[in-house]
């Protein structure tokens, strides 16, 4: 562990405090800066912009995965065996697609000159022909969004429908006879009872899209403005590799994992409270 994880943010923490350039990547010795990379950090307007929109982007990837797959788990829950069995072969299948796979599909899906979804909205009376979904960024940010959804719900789905699976019928039939609702047996008595679960699915989930890269960076290739686009993976890639500025890409790497713990400090401190009271 200290070899796989330590080593490459030791790196990455003595590169943010360099100035690391092409020169240096061509043998000449970095320059050693300070903390000279993150006051330009904080004092650029765009990179606050990258960050607002990652934040945003994140919190409503992450709340819609999280509702999308409770509402499937329970799904599960409650159709036949032969329907069940249909939806876990459906999601196992859209979660085990490749990542270049799936998104080839989907920039079919919406792309501007033979887009299904235009065609279809067209249908629909909708003024949609020949529509760039990809050009406007919040259009961008929507097909972005509905596409890291559908990648992240199988496993919101089945780790859910795991934890169901362990609540007990009796509670909740006893419930039942009680005179509570649906809704109330879901809300005071299931959610309740999986709540760990929960708590660590939704956890994973906002760090994951919080680093979305890969479906961002392939839609930015297809047709988008990289700059009004761009997200902390892919501005972090656009500083390196791009610009290859690695001293502020490491030092934006660095704030990026600041962020994230401080995000999930919550999560984690709730759960280890947990954990010391169980």
């Amino acid at each position: 562990m200290a070899a796989a994880l330590g080593y490459p943010l030791t790196w990455q923490v003595i590169t943010s405090l360099q100035e690391f350039g092409l020169a240096q990547q061509f043998g000449q010795p970095p320059e050693f800066v300070g903390l000279q990379n993150y006051i330009q950090l904080l004092t650029d307007s765009y990179t606050w912009a990258v960050v607002a929109r990652s934040l945003i982007f994140c919190l409503v990837c992450a709340g819609a995965t999280m509702a999308v797959g409770i509402a499937l788990a329970l799904l599960m829950k409650r159709v036949t065996k032969v329907i069940r069995n249909i939806l876990q072969i459906a999601l196992l299948l859209a979660w085990a697609m490749p990542v270049v796979a799936a998104m080839t599909v989907w920039i079919w899906l919406f792309d501007w000159r033979r887009s299904i979804v235009n065609w279809l909205l067209t249908q629909a009376g909708l003024d949609f022909q020949g529509y760039n979904w990809l050009a406007a960024p919040l259009t961008f940010y929507l097909v972005a969004a509905i596409i890291v959804i559908w990648m992240s719900v199988p496993f919101v789905a089945f780790s859910v429908y795991a934890g169901l699976t362990q609540v007990s019928d009796e509670v909740v039939e006893a419930a039942q006879l009680d005179g509570a609702t649906g809704w109330q047996r879901l809300i005071h008595i299931m959610l309740p009872m999986i709540r760990p679960v929960l708590a660590i699915v939704m956890l994973l989930q906002v760090i994951w899209d919080l680093r979305v890269f890969t479906q961002i960076r392939i839609l930015q290739d297809v047709g988008s403005v990289p700059s009004e686009t761009n997200l902390l993976g892919t501005y972090i890639h656009q500083l390196g590799t791009g610009s290859g500025d690695f001293g502020m890409s490491s030092a934006v790497s660095i704030f990026m994992l600041v962020l994230t713990l401080s995000i999930s400090w919550f999560y984690v401190r709730r759960m280890i409270r947990e954990d010391g009271a169980a």
